[in-house]
Order: C-alpha cells, then structure tokens, then sequence
C-alpha cells in the first residue's frame, strides 16, 4: 500500500536528495537482492562487504535513483514483511535510529499484520484470503499512513463494513467504519504507579502514577460528537502532563499547560477535564497524564542481613488508609538470582501465605485480596542455599545481583474500582449528540509497575537528591 501524502511529506523534507519509492517489482527485486534472497551466493561488495554488517532490520536498499533508507524488513516463516517510514526531517547525515520514530510504529504495524496472518501460514487458501482483506484492514489500521491501531486481528470482524471512501464528506478519516444498533460507551480509567523505597533517611523514596483513559464508542453516525469529562475529588492533585488523542476536537489549553517538571502552585488547573472528540471506530487512549500524588499505595521496608551461608530476611509492609482494601491480587517476589537453589528455608508470616517457584530460586508471598484490619502485614525468614547444579547454569554474571545493595522486593498488585488520583468519571457527564438513550460503562482500575523495595541494610544502588 503507497500513501501519497507519505510520500510527499518525505519529499518536501528533503527537496533535491529526496529518494523516491520505485515501482512495486523494482522494490521487491532490490529487496530481495538486500535481504540475500536471491544472488546469495555471489559476493556483491556493495552488498556483503563486512562494512555493510547489518545488526538490525533496517535497510539501505539500492535503486535506480539512488540508496533507499531507512527500509525496515524481516523474513518469517517464508513471508516477508517489510515497509519504509518516514523520517521527519533531513537524512543526511543519517539520523540516529533511536530517533526516528516513524521505525517504531512501522515495526508495531509489521508485527500486528504478521501476528494476523501468521496462524493461517500452514493454509494456503485461509492465508489467501486474510491477504486479500489485508488492504481493507489498512484502511482502518493506517488510513492516512501513520498507524492508528496496530493490533490487526482486532479489526477483522468490521472489515466488511469498511468503506473505501468515506460516504459522508463530514466523516474522519479516522474513523472508517459505520456502526449501526444500541448506543453505548465504554470507558476505563487505568493508572499504574512505579516506585522505589529505600527505607534510608539520607535517600529520598520516589513514586511515580501514569494514567490512560481508554474508550469504546459504539455509535451511529459518520462523525458522531461525544464529550466525556473526567473529575478529580476535592483537594486532589491536579492532572498533569496530559497528552491528547488526535480525534479530540478542542481542548482548554490551561489543561496542558500543567506539567510536573514545575512545582505545584494555585494557579494550576484541577479540573473538571473536558474532552470533546469524534470517536474512531475500534477501541483508544482518549488521553494520558501524571500526578504527583502525595503517598504510595503501599510503604514497605526490606532487610536483608548474610550471616554465614544462611540469609535472614525480613519484609514489613503497610497498606495506606487511603487505599482502598479489595485487591484482585497482590503478592510480594523475593528473588535470589545469584545462587544455587534454596535447599532449606524457614519463614513466619503475619498474613497470607509463602510459596517457593519451582526453580527453587524465588519466594513468592501471596497476600492475597485483602490485608488485616491493621493493614500491615510481615515475614521473617532464614535462608539456606544448595550449589548450583546443571539446571543451574554459570551465575558468575549475576554476581552482584540479589546482593547487599541490589537486593529487593517486587510488589504485583491490581485494584479495581480505584484511582491513586481519585479520577473519575462521571457516567451523566458523558454527552451524546445522537438519538436514543446511549448505555455508558465507566470502570477504573490501579496497577502496580516496577514496584520496588530495596535493601534497607546495605546502601542504595541509585540516589534520588531533591534538586
């Protein structure tokens, strides 16, 4: 599939150096050629020089107008899958790859299109036919050339509804598929927080919360308008660094203007957040932002003290008041990576109970769905460790971890129906401008992410200074 507008964007950047797309057959020719499919055993230096080492899938393809670049390709499972992004801006000199994210959406578009029709490989004629409706899915997936929605399977079940053309001129281009029964609307408030406690006087605890709102609109209409509002309790800590959905119309700017890398003040806007938007037809991130919420979720001190070849462990954690006490899980890893298996191991817990993996070399405590009224929870334990044996392979290069300073606790949590910040929202916020009475589902949901509790015993393996 070409995208004009691609193309022309690429040639307005470069002017004089730009380097066109050739035909489909010279394409596929010169692709072949670069991925040693075809002349692999003839040595071509411009080719297999051992300057020309390749340690990516990107390419530098040669053609009749000069090198193509960047070409991204792989080869799996007798199919090729291969695209050239964008590089927004100049490229000579040639950009850092880490800098060109048009090389990421491609490899995500790549890989949603061979996990579509990857499991279809073994028959020809099923593969046939998803190749056959792989340029309707683009449509949806990539209308315009930059990918909107990467998971292709999820897509499959509407390609029939696709228009090639939008029938309405009023229509997105976003939004390429028509929907026809029961208004409804699903929204879900995820917010995940990483943390690092130490435990320490002289090294500051850092957490961090990330929120997305994901929504669903099943609406009629060829550009349906949708408001959605999300609200904060009193006193909460403002959204910040909040990013928006390209499908949303208008914005107040106040709202993003508010960005953590600056100390809290009156002045910041708190809400409520309005987003009015035309939705796209499939599932998306209406927004995402930060917050700088005053505590953790859950305090937790870890020390870890060798005595000998025995280990004695110790864990107390608390569940902050504010928290709300209805976990769907929530369990604590205690992982020693650097040793042979756990050959004797005796533990007391307050709450909930210890398992040991089956590779003998981590303790998972389970806590459970609740803590105690007193929110605390505790294990005390000591470690004996066998020696390494042929399941355990050399672990000279884990030397240092699971030690003194790099030892930790991992916590997994998730609860549902809650919100670090307090966000919500309101279901009879949420505006419609179609007939009928439209069905609105609001759910919200807090994950843990890279929760960690480091060894109070030894000192801290990074130091966070306040500035």
């Amino acid at each position: 599939r070409r995208y004009p507008t691609v193309e022309l964007r690429a040639e307005t950047f470069n002017g004089s150096t730009h380097i066109p797309v050739p035909s489909d057959s010279a394409f596929l020719k010169a692709l072949l050629f670069e991925l040693r499919l075809v002349d692999d055993h003839v040595f071509v230096e411009q080719r297999d020089t051992c300057t020309r080492i390749n340690h990516s899938s990107v390419y530098s393809v040669s053609t009749a107008a000069g090198e193509l670049w960047p070409v991204l390709a792989f080869h799996k499972s007798g199919l090729i899958y291969a695209c050239v992004p964008l590089v927004e801006g100049t490229l000579e000199p040639r950009p850092p790859l880490l800098t060109v994210s048009g090389l990421s959406q491609g490899l995500a578009l790549l890989l949603g299109i061979m996990d579509y029709i990857s499991p279809s490989r073994k028959n020809e004629a099923e593969m046939n036919a998803k190749i056959g409706q792989l340029r309707n899915l683009l449509i949806q997936a990539c209308p315009l050339g930059t990918p909107l929605n990467t998971n292709i399977r999820s897509l499959n079940s509407s390609f029939e509804d696709i228009q090639e053309m939008p029938a309405d001129k009023d229509q997105p281009a976003w939004r390429s598929s028509t929907y026809k029964g029961k208004p409804q609307v699903n929204v879900c408030i995820t917010e995940k927080v990483k943390c690092m406690q130490y435990d320490q006087r002289d090294v500051v605890d850092t957490w961090q919360v990330y929120g997305a709102v994901n929504c669903k609109c099943d609406i009629e209409g060829s550009a349906p308008n949708v408001t959605l509002s999300l609200n904060l309790p009193t006193n909460a800590p403002p959204l910040q660094d909040i990013v928006v959905h390209h499908c949303v119309t208008s914005v107040d700017p106040a709202m993003l203007m508010s960005t953590s890398a600056e100390p809290l003040h009156d002045s910041v806007y708190n809400g409520p957040y309005k987003f009015p938007f035309i939705p796209p037809s499939d599932s998306f991130n209406l927004c995402y932002y930060t917050s700088q919420v005053p505590v953790p979720p859950i305090l937790g001190c870890y020390q870890l003290i060798e005595e000998g070849s025995q280990i004695k462990i110790t864990v107390n954690l608390k569940l902050h008041e504010s928290v709300k006490n209805s976990f769907e899980y929530c369990e604590a890893r205690i992982p020693f990576l650097n040793r042979g298996p756990i050959a004797q191991l005796e533990y007391k817990v307050s709450y909930g109970q210890l398992d040991l993996s089956r590779e003998k070399n981590l303790l998972v405590w389970v806590i459970g769905q609740k803590f105690p009224k007193s929110l605390e929870v505790s294990l005390t334990g000591t470690v004996s460790f066998g020696t390494a044996g042929k399941e355990h392979p050399d672990l000279c290069a884990l030397d240092y971890v699971c030690t003194g300073n790099t030892a930790y606790v991992k916590l997994y949590f998730r609860i549902p129906d809650f919100t670090l910040t307090g966000c919500y929202v309101d279901q009879h916020s949420v505006q419609i401008f179609v007939p009928g009475k439209p069905k609105i589902t609001a759910s919200r949901e807090l994950i843990s992410s890279n929760y960690y509790i480091w060894n109070s015993k030894a000192p801290a393996p990074m130091v966070y200074k306040p500035l």
